[in-house]
């Protein structure tokens, strides 16, 4: 079988850095709610907000770790013998974001949340396109937020280095188009990694993120859409494709600079290029 590519069309983006000085402005969300956040959702909310404003949209929420610092937190205080708030508690699952979004701007449209190791944004955006490509009438925003897990851990691999994207999935009025691709990989290639280091996921990851791949795959071969993949990856040809230490750091440079980017693990290597319609 082929490898899996697809092309997703990109009405607006937004990015928020992990290492901003100020606080991102979410003045849309009321205070009493907007003061119980944590930092991961703040950041979400903001990205998101700038991509969709009061635009009805299904959402995909993307983390490796979600809210894991506010349930450390939670089992530290069970730990030590004290109470547990209800709106913590409320607030510490994965799609928490998604939740209070959803309820800010009185959008009731399907919400989903994902998480598939050190490829979660790769996955994300497989699944927001195969959503799209179901029902492309209605856009769908693609949102992946992150932060380095609690300490209290240890070494995890392939540390993710926080911040936010959002993409906005919707034809009209597109910026551009960005394919997505999925290939086997050879092995780690450190040498060409740009950034922390190259990564390595476990090998249960990637066996159960590629059954996911490998079922849709069935459909985007059979997508319209695959024909605009090829014509975007004609347009890159003969650029240099810069690797990059985490997914996010690869998309970005993408969607930044119009040129190919991708990043290696140790069973696949995910390549992104844009394909601007103005051009």
């Amino acid at each position: 079988m082929p490898d899996p590519h697809w092309t997703i069309p990109v009405a607006r983006w937004s990015s928020w850095p992990a290492d901003a000085s100020a606080a991102p402005d979410i003045g849309f969300i009321e205070p009493i709610v907007r003061r119980r956040l944590s930092t991961l959702s703040r950041t979400a909310l903001k990205v998101a907000h700038d991509c969709v404003g009061a635009e009805e949209a299904r959402v995909v929420f993307a983390s490796r770790h979600g809210e894991l610092r506010r349930t450390t937190d939670i089992l530290r205080a069970i730990s030590s013998g004290e109470p547990v708030s209800p709106t913590a508690f409320s607030l510490s699952v994965l799609n928490a974001m998604t939740g209070v979004f959803g309820i800010a701007r009185g959008d009731r449209s399907a919400a989903s949340a994902i998480s598939a190791g050190p490829e979660t944004l790769g996955y994300a955006l497989l699944e927001a396109y195969a959503q799209y490509a179901m029902q492309p009438a209605s856009p769908v925003l693609l949102v992946y937020a992150d932060e380095p897990a609690d300490p209290a851990y240890g070494t995890i691999e392939d540390e993710v280095q926080g911040g936010a994207v959002a993409i906005l999935l919707r034809s009209e009025g597109a910026l551009g188009d960005l394919v997505c691709e999925r290939s086997a990989a050879g092995g780690p290639d450190p040498a060409q990694a740009v950034g922390q280091g190259d990564a390595s996921p476990t090998a249960a990851t990637a066996a159960s993120t590629e059954a996911g791949a490998t079922a849709k795959n069935l459909a985007l071969s059979q997508s319209p859409a695959t024909d605009a993949a090829g014509a975007a990856q004609s347009h890159n040809a003969g650029q240099p494709e810069a690797r990059f230490a985490t997914q996010s750091q690869a998309l970005l440079h993408c969607l930044e600079t119009g040129t190919p980017a991708a990043w290696q693990g140790a069973g696949a290597v995910w390549h992104w290029r844009w394909h601007d319609r103005a051009a």
